[in-house]
């Protein structure tokens, strides 16, 4: 044993060095970031990056209209420069930028070392900055910045110029960037659902509960999952969205039953994938918004646990999104081993709701759940999301180790150092493990 793993397993005796060594494990850990909207360079504009891409996030659309008099129809006439210079002179020249999402860029840019220090409030001198760089060379600094291992994105195969990129064998170039299957639209509209994949050469019928459309579905999300190797299927749910499963056959359930029953379940399964639900989505409340026209909704989680309790060897990822929700979703996650929590999605991605929910999870789930994932949009996101997370699961975890230490509890660096690997990755990739153990053990080999 050298010098170095000595000390690492000699026990904490004080506050200080407790302190010293988890903010120094929590800041320095990499992490794997198990669901984000972003995607590697071969994806060509579904990369969003750069300060204007910042500025026009839809957080901050949806703050900028509670500060003008400008119409939403005047707003999308902008060409993008100039609706980023609306949001720039609005939310930080007239005023601080005190919110999550505008404090948010600043961290970023003053992490990639473009310091307000020297740029001030001059725009166009962030602009020419970041304009010198390639997309390469920024994604390389953004995940060194972040100490980002690996990226998960959510790939839609009914997008038709995402298809052209996983068509053309340029999906996976970028082996930091590892897909995810997005199952909305097949879930949630199926009308629509079924006339894309007649399109795609696959022969459904519009009775979602025919045995021979179950079969193409099946062979549609089969396909798709191999050929992204993706590393889950996922689905965003509004709240009340039902799982109607009746064992009676003369019943007749949802679309979204018979292809979650009949489709989506069978083919994790079959490939030991995941199946991760977010819920709580209340879409368009304010069309005129766009994208920042969502909302959130509290939610029915008899349908997490029904699947669940009906299927014990699916491993299911799960974030919900109404604050309402919290207390039932982590209470359900104690009684289901086959449910992980991950992360504080959407409105929940603020300081406070994440230092609420970090807090009450690790006091009823300890080490076993994911703290967190960035659900970003723009590349730079990743800085100041997990910047300021990392900060915040610090506090949290220094507390409850306090609590050890005062009681005699021996702890040492390699412990915490254990704990956090685990949340920042291990246990999103024990899920995938015990994925495939589960198919192993169906399939008997």
């Amino acid at each position: 044993m050298n010098v170095h793993q000595a000390h690492v397993n000699e026990q904490i005796t004080t506050f200080s060095e407790l302190e010293k060594v988890i903010r120094q494990v929590t800041t320095e850990t990499r992490v794997i970031d198990m669901h984000t909207h972003l995607y590697a360079e071969a994806f060509n504009e579904h990369l969003l990056w750069g300060i204007d891409e910042l500025l026009q996030y839809h957080y901050l659309t949806a703050e900028f209209f509670r500060h003008t008099d400008m119409t939403y129809d005047e707003y999308w006439m902008l060409d993008n420069a100039s609706r980023a210079e609306a949001v720039w002179q609005t939310l930080f020249v007239d005023r601080s930028p005190l919110s999550e999402a505008a404090s948010g860029v600043i961290t970023a840019l003053n992490r990639l070392g473009l310091s307000p220090t020297q740029y001030g409030r001059d725009l166009n001198a962030y602009r020419a900055a970041l304009a010198a760089k390639s997309t390469s060379q920024q994604i390389d600094d953004v995940l060194e910045v972040a100490k980002i291992e690996r990226i998960v994105m959510t790939n839609d195969p009914f997008d038709a110029k995402e298809r052209e990129v996983w068509q053309a064998s340029r999906g996976k170039s970028d082996a930091r960037f590892d897909a995810a299957l997005r199952i909305d639209k097949l879930l949630l509209d199926w009308p629509a659902a079924a006339q894309d994949l007649r399109v795609q050469g696959y022969l459904v019928e519009d009775d979602a509960s025919a045995p021979s459309t179950l079969q193409e579905v099946r062979r549609f999300l089969k396909d798709w999952a191999l050929r992204m190797d993706a590393l889950y299927l996922m689905v965003s749910l509004p709240g009340d969205a039902g799982y109607e499963h009746n064992k009676a056959a003369s019943v007749t359930s949802s679309s979204l039953t018979i292809l979650l029953d009949g489709a989506v379940v069978p083919v994790c399964l079959e490939l030991g994938l995941p199946l991760a639900l977010m819920i709580g989505v209340r879409r368009q409340v304010n069309p005129l918004l766009r994208l920042a026209g969502d909302m959130s909704m509290r939610s029915d989680l008899s349908l997490l646990e029904g699947i669940a309790k009906r299927y014990t060897n699916l491993e299911l990822l799960i974030t919900v999104l109404a604050r309402e929700n919290q207390h039932e979703l982590t209470v359900l996650s104690r009684k289901f081993r086959n449910i992980t929590l991950f992360g504080c999605w959407w409105f929940l991605h603020t300081e406070s709701m994440i230092r609420e929910l970090t807090a009450f999870r690790v006091e009823l789930l300890g080490t076993s759940f994911i703290p967190q994932h960035s659900d970003c949009r723009v590349l730079e996101q990743l800085i100041n999301k997990w910047d300021h997370s990392r900060g915040i699961i610090a506090d949290i975890l220094i507390s409850k180790y306090n609590r050890l230490l005062k009681d005699g509890w021996g702890i040492t660096e390699e412990e915490i150092r254990r704990d956090v690997e685990a949340y920042f990755g291990g246990n999103f990739q024990r899920v995938l493990d015990k994925a495939k153990q589960n198919r192993q053990l169906i399939q008997g080999t």
